[in-house]
């Protein structure tokens, strides 16, 4: 059983920041990847960021130069999400894969206004 506690989702203006942190807890021994995916109504499950355990990372182009994600312990990651745009509106969750499976967390709602 693994627990994700997800925090810093909230509204926002155009053109401000926000950063998402995810924590990982539970019985974990391995983790290969953390990322963070985001959900708009109507519309697909997207990939926004990963980081692997090396430090290797992957951005969705729509967020490239704006956001950054990162590992500041073993079992927390975090997206710094910069020059926020209304199309980054969406329930941000978080992803963990581990040798036992993958892990979502319950999702943060990020809301950013015109």
């Amino acid at each position: 059983q693994v627990q994700l506690v997800e925090s810093g989702g909230g509204s926002v203006q155009a053109g401000g920041s926000l950063r998402l942190s995810c924590a990982a807890s539970g019985t974990i021994f391995s983790i290969n990847t953390m990322a963070w995916y985001r959900q708009a109504p109507g519309k697909k499950r997207e990939l926004v960021a990963r980081i692997s355990t090396g430090g290797s990372t992957n951005y969705a182009d729509s967020v490239k130069g704006r956001f950054t994600i990162s590992r500041e312990s073993k079992n927390t990651v975090y997206v710094q999400m910069n020059i926020l745009q209304p199309e980054d509106t969406a329930m941000y969750l978080c992803n963990v894969e581990t040798p036992w499976g993958n892990y979502w967390g319950q999702g943060t709602q990020v809301t950013v206004s015109s």
